[in-house]
């Protein structure tokens, strides 16, 4: 159908090209980056008509719009395109989790026992929840069980930042959404590196790649960290505190681990993270404490969750895959908020409650986590993490919503600090 529209226009630019010899082939397809930009600008607009119309936090636009325009539906991105465009993804989530990160406050951490209790009990029993539904429930093996549990116990640094970001909230539960994000992020990723040498161990003969992996995914994410941050540190140093130059060093320093983490074939989000986390124990001087990103690197979110989007597998999806990616969420979102509701923390009861709901976005960083896993054994991989890719899929869309529910719920948002009370 598209080529009938076309073949007029393809005839008169024909036509024309016998008069005009510089004049280049019409084109069969339009060039992938004008198209991915197109899409992008799409997904900014059905992220700000969904937020203006409907309340729905804009990331929930960005992925609806990579979805709908990526391979699994219409196919208007490419595999090709995508893969041109992860770069800036990389970049988008490093910087996301360079600021998560940074929240990571190691030394508070140490003084505030209850709430390291409470996340140490949301952190054990999210993954063994997930563990014993993927492994008891759907039948998988326990290195993929394994894999699972390791990609999706974690919420999402992305979302979280983002929702907080876009609806400005302060507070309590805020902090403590933010602190418990970081928090099982951190765990994930030391889970994440015993799993691969787990998915190894059982499909390889080779002991070595084993031992040497996870070794190389921890060791050479740390190799990249710190010295990024010792560079960061010595250049911002030398500049005014909170000046542009200040921010220009850091994004600088950020963007310089992710092509070099890229390079080295190291996770791009478990190298920004420690380079983060270095960064706030590390910078006693309070060199870069009080220096935020621009504004404008929120902007990398569209791309980030359009690509994100567009990942997803969903030729793949049958009704039994949905129901026990369902399955894995409820058993998930189960353990977050009982762990929580039950470990205490300083909180009151329904406060604690809010964060549970606060902390079960499922985003970027776990579709990102499960591709690198499963990129291990592609022939087994990909089959075999459909099931936590899929359960990402749902929380692209759910999760927002209930993140930005319970900050709105606790009356920490701008819109409800001077106006409705929240959660008492």
């Amino acid at each position: 159908m598209l080529e009938d529209v076309l073949s007029p226009a393809r005839s008169a630019w024909e036509d024309l090209q016998e008069r005009l010899h510089f004049l280049p082939p019409f084109p069969d397809e339009l060039d992938s980056l004008a198209l991915f930009s197109m899409l992008l600008i799409v997904g900014l607009l059905i992220g700000e008509w969904l937020r203006a119309r409907l309340g729905w936090p804009k990331v929930v636009g960005y992925v609806l719009a990579g979805t709908l325009f990526g391979p699994s539906v219409l196919g208007w991105i490419s595999i090709e395109a995508l893969a041109q465009a992860r770069p800036i993804a990389d970049a988008a989530l490093g910087l996301l989790m360079l600021e998560i990160g940074r929240r990571l406050d190691l030394r508070w951490l140490a003084q505030q026992r209850e709430l390291l209790r409470a996340a140490l009990a949301e952190i054990s029993l999210s993954f063994a929840a997930v563990f014993l539904f993927a492994w008891g429930v759907v039948g998988l093996i326990p290195a993929w069980a394994a894999a699972a549990a390791a990609v999706t116990m974690a919420a999402a640094p992305a979302v979280v930042l983002l929702i907080v970001e876009e609806s400005g909230a302060q507070g309590q539960v805020t902090e403590r959404t933010i602190m418990h994000t970081a928090l099982s992020a951190a765990a994930s990723f030391v889970v994440f590196a015993v799993v691969v040498g787990v998915v190894h161990a059982e499909y390889s003969d080779d002991w070595l790649s084993c031992v040497v992996h996870p070794l190389w995914v921890v060791a050479g994410a740390l190799i990249v960290a710190w010295p990024m941050v010792l560079l960061a540190l010595l250049a911002a140093s030398r500049l005014p505190k909170r000046s542009l130059a200040q921010i220009f060093v850091l994004v600088a320093t950020a963007l310089l681990a992710v092509g070099t983490a890229r390079t080295l074939a190291v996770p791009v989000f478990l190298t920004l993270f420690l380079m983060g986390a270095i960064l706030s124990f590390s910078d006693r001087e309070r060199t870069l404490s009080y220096t935020a990103l621009p504004e404008g690197h929120w902007l990398l979110a569209i791309i980030l969750f359009v690509v994100v989007g567009a990942s997803l597998p969903w030729q793949d999806f049958t009704w039994l895959i949905g129901l026990q990616a369902l399955g894995l969420l409820l058993v998930r979102a189960a353990a977050k908020v009982a762990a929580l509701v039950w470990s205490g923390g300083g909180l009151g009861s329904e406060r604690r409650l809010l964060v549970g709901i606060g902390i079960q976005p499922l985003s970027a960083t776990a579709v990102f986590m499960a591709y690198e896993i499963a990129g291990l054994y592609p022939e087994i991989g990909r089959s075999s993490l459909s099931l936590p890719l899929f359960a990402a899929a749902i929380m692209e869309l759910v999760g927002p919503a209930l993140c930005r529910f319970a900050l709105v719920r606790a009356g920490e948002t701008v819109a409800t600090a001077g106006g409705e009370r929240g959660v008492a």
